[in-house]
């Protein structure tokens, strides 16, 4: 089926603490995760929250790269979105080994394929 991206959204947790603090050790683990899955890089944009935490993306010619940490939690969101004959769980795969994580669960979702049909939130008790 044709699709006009693929995108994995991955929630990461047990991660290493200093790992998920080290902006400059996320930036790189990025840039070469991108590289890796044959992405071509455009632009990168990262961020460090006081006291800890950073946010990020990897722009990149086929869509992008993002995370948001949560060091306290040992935990990260991130998303691949690429275009093209690109594989994101190249990407994905690279970055949850390079930030430790034992433990994760990936989705992979087909873009542009038309209407997508999302479940109606269950009603929580009060």
């Amino acid at each position: 089926m044709e699709t006009m991206g693929r995108h994995v959204i991955a929630e990461l947790w047990e991660c290493d603490f200093d790992k998920l603090n080290d902006m400059p050790f996320i930036e790189q683990t990025f840039v070469d995760a991108a590289l890796r899955s044959g992405a071509e890089v455009r632009e990168v944009a990262f961020h460090k929250f006081a006291p800890q935490g950073v946010s990020g993306v990897v722009i990149i010619s086929e869509s992008h790269l993002t995370i948001h940490s949560f060091p306290e939690h040992g935990y990260a969101s991130i998303d691949v979105y690429t275009c093209g004959d690109l594989d994101p769980t190249i990407a994905a795969k690279y970055i949850a080994e390079a930030l430790g994580a034992k433990s994760r669960q990936m989705a992979e979702l087909p873009r542009g394929m038309g209407p997508v049909a999302v479940p109606e939130p269950s009603a929580s008790p009060v």
